[in-house]
């Protein structure tokens, strides 16, 4: 049975993520990271999410990276998160300097300890405008640097990274997953704030895919 380390925060596209890969079939891994997020809700969200699918849970502590981040919505609580659509300038609010990156090679040192055969990540292709940590040119910078990190070779894998948000919620729904277990708000706290960019988001996928929404929202 293949081996795939899924980088797993407890949003939908990583869930989704690892059903899909489930239903081909795999033997799945999955790490969160805390990385001193003001939304560290995700995790606890993740660990419920992996529970239920009996699937191997890690969490990596990079809480000491935090300072050397900047400012920024995530990490930095002076910085305020941005409300309402995300725009270029407000998704810039909320980049984590090179968080994929820091993300994907924690994830390969576990997937070489574990002989897997890949690292997915849930990049989707409404992220590249802003993110370019989810663009595919960086994936494929990455996908090559990490086969030659060790003599077993681990690859990159992105199945999302063609498709919206909105296809991913649909994606979730044929594969009957607990999207109301998930977590998407930046704010934090223990109830989905409604206002926030990855909020309005979260509420949009769910509106187009014509897929119910359970979540509960504050606003």
């Amino acid at each position: 049975m293949e081996k795939t380390v899924v980088i797993h925060s407890g949003g939908i596209d990583s869930t989704v993520l690892l059903a899909h890969l489930l239903s081909q079939g795999r033997e799945v891994y999955a790490l969160s990271v805390d990385y001193g997020q003001r939304h560290r809700r995700e995790i606890e969200a993740a660990k419920k999410i992996c529970e239920f699918y009996k699937v191997k849970h890690q969490v990596a502590d990079l809480r000491a990276l935090a300072p050397l981040f900047g400012a920024n919505a995530l990490t930095d609580q002076k910085v305020a998160v941005p409300e309402g659509h995300y725009e270029e300038l407000s998704m810039k609010a909320t980049v984590v300097p090179n968080r994929n990156m820091l993300f994907i090679s924690v994830a390969t040192s576990w997937a070489i300890s574990l002989k897997a055969k890949t690292v997915a990540y849930g990049a989707h292709s409404g992220d590249h405008a802003i993110y370019p940590d989810c663009r595919p040119a960086f994936a494929e910078a990455l996908d090559a640097a990490i086969r030659l990190a060790d003599w077993h070779e681990v690859s990159l894998e992105r199945p999302f990274v063609k498709m919206d948000k909105t296809a991913i919620v649909r994606r979730g729904a044929e594969l009957k997953v607990p999207m109301e277990l998930t977590w998407s708000c930046y704010v934090g706290g223990d109830t989905h704030c409604g206002r926030c960019g990855t909020c309005v988001e979260r509420k949009e996928a769910f509106k187009l895919a014509g897929v119910p929404d359970l979540t509960v929202y504050k606003g």
